[in-house]
């Protein structure tokens, strides 16, 4: 009799042991900026802007130093939103356009969506860009309780105009507030936490429009740059004003005693564009709008106190779609599901030093170009696809077309600049990753998109179905 007490008492204090070793569900604050170049904040080496608050934070946790994302904005913000490569809903080219007449498709079961169902809060702050045609694409009802910000990109940060639309709102109704829109998202942001922090685990989705064209801030923020010249000066003072939102942010968890309980990650949506002239990619190949490392491998990391080491970087190759999974298995969530995921769960690569999940990771795959990473070998496949960049076309990198060879074969371990064409002297890797690459393409639908219709008008609201 004894002994048998003495184990059940043994076994409900293993129980309890493990449960309180067991991570628990985290907050969540997920930190996007837009166009942001991989080298101009400070934890990533950049030493002309100045990011404070965004390299502390980065400090605390992980840099992610082969992280990858799609080379332009709404192709990323798909692979986040459902664990899933854009190619398969025909989202991998271009943007959603202002015009556009199609959206994240209604089958997706999106993070939001998903996280909700473990009893999270939901919030996104800033720009949706997946979808406004009809009331059903919205955010709220994607699986967010509450939105504010815009559905478009590259609007006035001041007036809130695209296209001669207003584009500001907050839970699905036209919002008038004024004011520099990434210091607003910033507030807004701050107030979720302070509002939702200890009620209940949150998802804070922080899709910042900066850095993004066009090039606007306020004067004192350009006026702290006086050593900048143009673009690069204005793009300086816009980098500053969104680590100022991040430190409002990451000052609301601090002071609402959640940091313990909270994870963050950040994340550029795709490379800088004009690299060496408005934002800086360091010394990797091209920029936004190209598969080249310089597009798609971004200034990225993640923190939660306790839980992930701090003032590691992390080399092993990582990709946007991964962070589904990952999420929603910190959260306790099923990811059985009826479409299947290409995103796998990062946490050992990230907390253990693992190696990374992934065999091979899709850069992307269109009609006449591709590319994509297998280990240290990278193959990208140069085709005349018509123009992919999203909203601004003076935003494309300098690369032109007939730049490069139809096949270029990479070693990244020793060339993570992609100076050296390997195609001719490796016949056998070359053909190992192009018969990679034609499977992910035979597996992808054709791409949605196309120029303004003709007679278009702009509303005078964008999204607005109240009427």
């Amino acid at each position: 009799m004894v002994l048998r007490c003495a184990l059940v008492i043994y076994a409900l204090c293993l129980l309890y042991s493990t449960a309180e070793s067991a991570a628990p569900r985290p907050n969540i604050v997920f930190l996007v900026a837009d166009d942001l170049g991989r080298e101009d904040c400070g934890f990533m080496g950049g030493k002309e802007i100045r990011t404070p608050h965004i390299d502390k934070l980065a400090k605390a946790g992980a840099i992610l130093d082969a992280f990858y994302v799609m080379e332009v904005c709404s192709p990323t913000r798909v692979a986040l939103m459902t664990g899933r490569y854009p190619m398969r809903v025909g989202m991998n080219k271009g943007t959603v356009r202002p015009w556009a007449d199609y959206g994240l498709p209604l089958e997706e079961r999106t993070l939001p969506a998903a996280l909700k169902t473990a009893g999270y809060a939901t919030g996104i702050f800033g720009k949706w860009h997946l979808g406004h045609c009809a009331p059903e694409y919205l955010p709220l009802q994607r699986g967010f309780d509450h939105h504010y910000g815009h559905y478009n990109g590259a609007l006035d940060y001041f007036t809130k105009i695209r296209d001669g639309g207003y584009d500001w709102h907050r839970d699905g109704k036209v919002n008038r507030d004024e004011g520099y829109s990434t210091t607003l998202i910033g507030r807004e942001a701050a107030k979720f936490v302070r509002e939702n922090a200890g009620q209940r685990p949150f998802f804070l989705y922080v899709p910042f429009n900066g850095v993004h064209t066009p090039h606007q801030a306020p004067d004192e923020y350009v006026a702290a740059y006086p050593g900048l010249k143009g673009k690069r000066q204005i793009y300086a003072g816009m980098l500053s004003a969104l680590d100022d939102a991040v430190g409002e942010i990451v000052a609301a968890v601090d002071h609402t005693g959640i940091r313990q309980q909270t994870l963050f990650v950040f994340s550029s949506d795709n490379g800088g564009p004009s690299p060496g002239k408005v934002t800086d990619n360091g010394k990797y190949r091209e920029g936004k709008a190209t598969m080249y490392e310089g597009g798609v491998r971004v200034a990225a990391f993640a923190t939660w106190d306790g839980h992930i080491p701090a003032g590691i970087t992390v080399t092993e190759p990582l990709h946007m779609v991964d962070w589904y999974p990952t999420l929603l298995t910190l959260a306790g969530v099923s990811l059985e599901q009826p479409l299947p995921l290409d995103g796998l769960n990062l946490w050992e690569t990230l907390t253990s030093g693992k190696p990374s999940p992934h065999d091979v990771i899709l850069i992307n795959t269109l009609p006449r170009s591709g590319a994509v990473r297998m280990g240290d070998w990278k193959l990208v496949v140069s085709g005349s696809d018509p123009e992919s960049d999203d909203e601004d076309k003076s935003d494309r990198s300098s690369k032109k077309k007939g730049d490069a060879q139809p096949f270029e074969l990479f070693n990244l371990k020793d060339d993570p600049y992609e100076k050296k064409n390997l195609a001719a002297s490796e016949p056998a890797k070359l053909e190992e990753l192009r018969k990679k690459l034609a499977e992910f393409a035979a597996q992808a639908v054709p791409p949605k998109g196309g120029p303004q219709p003709k007679g278009f008008v702009a509303p005078e609201i964008w999204g607005d179905f109240e009427k």
